[in-house]
């Protein structure tokens, strides 16, 4: 049978963008609906925007350092009005930028809400089109605990385009986005607590990272209460808002954000007109090609719920369309040693194995740690610490993984990834000359095993 396309690709976020572009450069006749914005979470509530907030909350530090160094600066005063709408005046850039990537690259732009109404049929306000694929590309969307008061809470979404920067900010949550929101926050004037359920934020990483970034957050003045929780929020009469938490204590703020997970978007999207299956998670279940259990079907990106990284919805959309338009290019994505960064304050660089992980996958192994004052520093009075860690096979050399918490650890963390893809040992990052004078040649000059 003829189809109106032969990939109609539902959510114009990173990796459905991706799938789209190379999917009509291979030929095929392609489609995308998008309801809401050109660029998905990421461009728009996500990635972007917020490194822009924490480039903005940097500011402060680079100023506190500045007398260091013999500049006289006057007091500085911070307008959040003024950030947040240059903040949207790039973001706006950025959507006119999506959109000509897609028109000029032959994809027909859909703007409504896409339905399925059957396996190889989508409907977009009203019109059906047919398709010989479709894939699902829609994301995740923050979601607040069903507690009474939820809906006087904020989430990322809104944290973007507050009309004010909040006095006093609770932010709930132990995951990346809690962490850099509330260093967000604090950087830019806010008094900033930072509660989460669980012993210590960051579960998954490294163990030394984690503990270093507490040491550091605490350095900074920030409030950090674990193993706490909140019941529920009221509001006060003067506007503030009380959270009650299961332990009976009280805690007043101006604003409470919630980073406590995301869901896969789903809504309305018609699953129920498919064999489309979700797995226990709610994610929809695919295959390692992205296949659904419905054979036209696909998905990709953080609604299957694997790696919710922008630059891995990105490697998927092109494996999808390599995959169903370019057989003889397609390569499956590799999910290991992918280098992450968080930017809290000091940031967090990291790639590979964790020591927990190295250990729990019978690894044998070596642990070269270093802490030390960046050089920058050393002519001011702060006394913030970076912490640079290799996890090394003892018996093969390998290096397992690489993970820094301090200034530039993302961009440090990337070269170190090709490193760790490559399959580098200890000897050779030894044997690598360092650049000098940067924090980064600690990495070719820790030689003494710590454990």
């Amino acid at each position: 049978m003829a189809y109106d396309f032969d990939l109609f690709v539902i959510g114009a976020g990173s990796g459905g963008v991706r799938a789209a572009r190379f999917a009509a450069g291979f030929g095929a006749k392609v489609a995308v609906a998008e309801s809401r914005y050109l660029g998905g979470t990421c461009v728009n509530v996500g990635c972007v925007p917020k490194k822009l907030l924490v480039y903005g909350a940097h500011v402060a530090d680079e100023l506190e350092q500045a007398a260091g160094f013999g500049w006289t600066l006057e007091e500085g005063h911070f307008d959040w009005g003024t950030l947040i709408a240059n903040k949207n005046r790039e973001i706006e850039r950025l959507n006119g930028i999506y959109r000509n990537l897609l028109v000029n690259s032959g994809v027909t732009l859909l703007t409504g809400h896409a339905r399925i109404t059957g396996a190889n049929e989508v409907e977009v306000e009203g019109q059906r089109y047919s398709a010989a694929n479709i894939l699902i590309a829609t994301g995740g969307w923050p979601q607040v605990p069903d507690i009474p008061g939820k809906e006087l809470a904020i989430t990322s979404n809104e944290a973007f385009y507050l009309k004010d920067l909040p006095r006093r900010v609770l932010v709930v949550g132990g995951g990346y986005i809690a962490v850099e929101f509330a260093g967000i926050f604090q950087g830019l004037g806010a008094a900033t607590t930072l509660l989460y359920r669980g012993d210590l934020f960051l579960r998954g990483f490294d163990g030394s990272v984690r503990t270093h970034l507490k040491e550091e957050l605490e350095k900074r003045g920030m409030d950090l209460q674990f193993n706490a929780d909140i019941q529920r929020i009221d509001k006060l009469d003067d506007g503030s808002l009380k959270a009650t938490l299961k332990d009976g204590r009280e805690l007043v703020a101006d604003c409470v954000f919630y980073a406590t997970g995301r869901r896969p978007m789903l809504d309305n999207l018609g699953l129920e007109n498919t064999g489309v299956e979700l797995d226990e998670r709610g994610f929809i279940r695919v295959d390692e090609q992205y296949q659904t259990t419905a054979p036209s079907i696909l998905a990709i990106g953080d609604v299957i719920g694997r790696v919710q990284l922008t630059p891995v919805a990105l490697a998927e959309g092109m494996a999808v369309a390599r995959r169903l338009f370019k057989p003889e290019q397609y390569r499956p994505v590799d999910y290991q040693n992918i280098p992450t960064a968080v930017f809290s304050q000091p940031p967090i660089g990291t790639v590979g194995l964790t020591e927990e992980q190295a250990l729990q996958a019978g690894h044998k192994v070596q642990i070269f740690e270093s802490r030390f004052r960046a050089m920058k520093l050393t002519l001011t009075d702060i006394q913030e610490k970076t912490l640079m860690k290799l996890v090394v096979d003892a018996e093969t050399d390998k290096v397992l993984g690489c993970h820094m918490v301090g200034p530039d650890a993302g961009e440090i963390i990337q070269g170190l990834g090709i490193a760790l893809k490559a399959g580098a040992t200890k000897l050779q990052f030894d044997e690598t000359i360092g650049v000098h004078p940067t924090a980064a040649e600690e990495f070719v000059t820790m030689r003494t095993v710590t454990r």
